[in-house]
């Protein structure tokens, strides 16, 4: 076979594999509708959000403190918001792609209970977006983890998928291994913030093994929400101990003191 046959048979190849691609696209459409992944309301493809869901989601840009990523209302320069300055978090800093609203929770919820680990995909292509400062350091990234027992009643960690997603499409290392939840914790959902830090203090380890993996590269912590910061400080004071440098922190979402908060 000559060369031209070998490579016009490859073109004919994926040719057709593309064309399968699109039938099984268009079958799987017409049996699940493309909806909107907050209310379900009908769209031209899957894994977006209707204009009125999406019109609900308050995106977290600039002006905004430079160590916990608060929005501010006016531009401030290079200023720390006053929960920075009165508790300073032992990260170096938090960014998080939108405010904890009622739409955002709803992707939360879904993604983390309802058993809809494709909304990973949309979730960390907001988280890539929020923190465009840190890949420029090459850092590995590292799911919050949960307990093996919650892990085996859930069925997947939902702070993992996200971690994936965003390593995927970032070319980034994941180290799902290298932070461990030895201690069975309560759910965080509606205890104090003085209760959460005291649910998770003591309740991580690190895996020493893949802590020499790092190679001493910078660490991206990766969760859903963040709410009070507990489980994230918690995580990044064991990381610190270990003999990480440096731990920034990145989630879907993050509460702002006032507005609409988890229940």
């Amino acid at each position: 076979m000559s060369l031209m046959e070998s490579v016009d048979g490859q073109v004919k190849g994926a040719s057709v594999w593309a064309a399968v691609v699109r039938l099984g696209r268009l079958m799987l459409d017409q049996v699940y509708p493309p909806g909107c992944t907050a209310c379900g309301a009908p769209l031209d493809a899957h894994g977006g959000l209707c204009p009125q869901c999406f019109a609900k989601m308050r995106f977290i840009t600039s002006p905004m403190c430079t160590v916990l990523g608060l929005p501010f209302e006016t531009d401030l320069g290079d200023a720390r918001s006053a929960e920075a300055l009165a508790d300073p978090p032992p990260f170096r800093r938090a960014r998080a792609a939108v405010a904890y609203g009622e739409v955002a929770g709803t992707l939360v919820s879904r993604l983390k209970y309802g058993d809809r680990p494709e909304l990973a995909g949309f979730c960390a292509r907001l988280m890539a977006q929020a923190g465009p400062e840190f890949w420029n350091e090459a850092p590995v990234l590292v799911p919050v983890p949960l307990h093996p027992s919650r892990l085996r009643h859930r069925r997947y960690n939902q702070s993992m998928l996200l971690a994936q997603a965003l390593g995927k499409s970032l070319g980034l290392r994941v180290e799902g291994g290298l932070v461990q939840r030895h201690r069975k914790t309560r759910q965080q959902v509606g205890l104090s913030g003085d209760g959460r830090a005291r649910n998770v203090q003591g309740a991580f380890s690190l895996d020493a093994r893949a802590l020499e993996r790092l190679g001493g590269r910078s660490v991206v912590l990766v969760d859903d929400v963040y709410t009070t910061g507990a489980t994230v400080k918690a995580v990044t004071n064991v990381l610190l101990r270990g003999g990480v440098t440096t731990v920034d922190v990145l989630t879907f979402a993050r509460v702002v003191i006032g507005e609409h908060e988890p229940i």
